[in-house]
């Protein structure tokens, strides 16, 4: 077992990372569905597709022993690139998604720059942890409730927003705290 796992802990050509690069690939034609079609049923369909494709790397690749460094890296790239780029749209009907934006902009930056220092200082890359993945999931739920629901209430608009990005500077806090104390135990 031990064996398959090294085996693609250096490749970037996997199955799952493949599934990232088409979630990149999904991008474009979500932001012309939103913006320019004003399909919002379509947008809904294609970003649910992209989540689905999110849901399927990270099983295949711990099924099948297929997770790589490349994608532990990758994979949240992907995610995020969707994630602010449909929030971005998003801007334009929701004023107040700019405030999940500005946060998810800011807690990455936080999180890329401390993830990398931790790499450097353990030379190991560390997958994402149960905040993260529920940070994630009601980014897209809140997401998908202001695409397909376009007379939405302001009020539950605001009470979303406002408990996802509760969960959002949870996590940035929690990644912050695990890859300051990887950085300070291999600093002594």
């Amino acid at each position: 077992m031990d064996n398959e796992n090294e085996k693609y802990q250096k490749k970037i050509i996997t199955i799952p990372n493949l599934l990232s690069f088409l979630r990149i690939l999904m991008i474009p034609p979500l932001v012309w569905l939103y913006c320019v079609k004003e399909d919002y049923f379509g947008t809904l369909v294609l970003l649910t597709v992209s989540s689905l494709t999110d849901i399927a790397d990270g099983i295949i690749a711990r099924k099948f022993n297929m997770v790589s460094d490349f994608g532990k890296a990758f994979d949240p790239v992907a995610d995020k690139l969707t994630q602010a780029v449909m929030l971005f749209c998003l801007t334009s009907r929701f004023k107040l998604m700019l405030f999940p934006l500005l946060l998810l902009v800011v807690k990455e930056t936080i999180a890329a720059v401390t993830g990398i220092l931790s790499i450097k200082k353990s030379g190991e890359v560390m997958g994402a942890l149960w905040h993260g993945k529920a940070a994630t999931v009601m980014l897209y739920i809140i997401m998908a409730v202001h695409i397909i629901w376009f007379d939405l209430p302001a009020y539950v608009s605001f009470l979303l927003i406002l408990l996802c990005t509760a969960m959002m500077i949870i996590s940035a806090v929690l990644y912050s705290i695990r890859n300051i104390k990887v950085i300070i135990s291999y600093m002594r």
